[in-house]
């Protein structure tokens, strides 16, 4: 069977800074009509950044949607035109202060693929060097650094819940 729906009808519903949550009348397989929400997000990258075999670097970030303190990989939104490894390397960069002198693509992963279009790209930075935190003027980090194994052992635990977080350790 072919699972593919086909869109008839595309109506924006709101258009915020860089998301849009948009309704879509699609044709199901079997020739039924239905509807669906879908959120339009212009991707992301998400970086595990090693500053020794044992040790990388995590961020805590105040997520308001969950309104609670997570630790974190550092990541952010893709620019519009920018490179997804650029993406990676800002993203490091100013989140952290750390600036990779080598970066490895690692995969991606659909965050939401339910309801929401974004991916995030995931790499592996390492030979890194300490320049100097760039944030965003919305953006508050507190940086951290962790032992590989603590971190897993926070994601058994519960602890750790970020999904691009939880998520790159199948890549490693």
């Amino acid at each position: 069977m072919d699972l593919k729906e086909k869109v008839i009808k595309d109506k924006l519903i709101y258009k915020g800074n860089f998301l849009e949550f948009r309704n879509l009348e699609v044709e199901l397989p079997n020739g039924k009509e239905s509807n669906r929400d879908i959120i339009r997000h212009p991707g992301a990258c998400g970086i595990i950044a090693f500053l020794d075999d044992e040790n990388i670097i995590l961020v805590e970030q105040f997520r308001l949607a969950l309104n609670k303190v997570l630790l974190e990989i550092p990541a952010g939104k893709l620019d519009k035109g920018e490179a997804i490894e650029e993406c990676a390397k800002r993203e490091l960069r100013e989140e952290t202060g750390y600036i990779a002198g080598n970066i490895e693509y690692l995969g991606s992963i659909a965050t939401a693929p339910g309801f929401c279009d974004e991916i995030i790209y995931l790499y592996k930075a390492t030979n890194l060097t300490l320049g100097s935190k760039d944030e965003d003027e919305d953006e508050f980090t507190n940086v951290k650094i962790m032992n590989i194994n603590e971190v897993k052992e926070k994601i058994k635990k519960g602890e750790i819940i970020d999904v691009k977080t939880v998520s790159i350790f199948a890549y490693l």
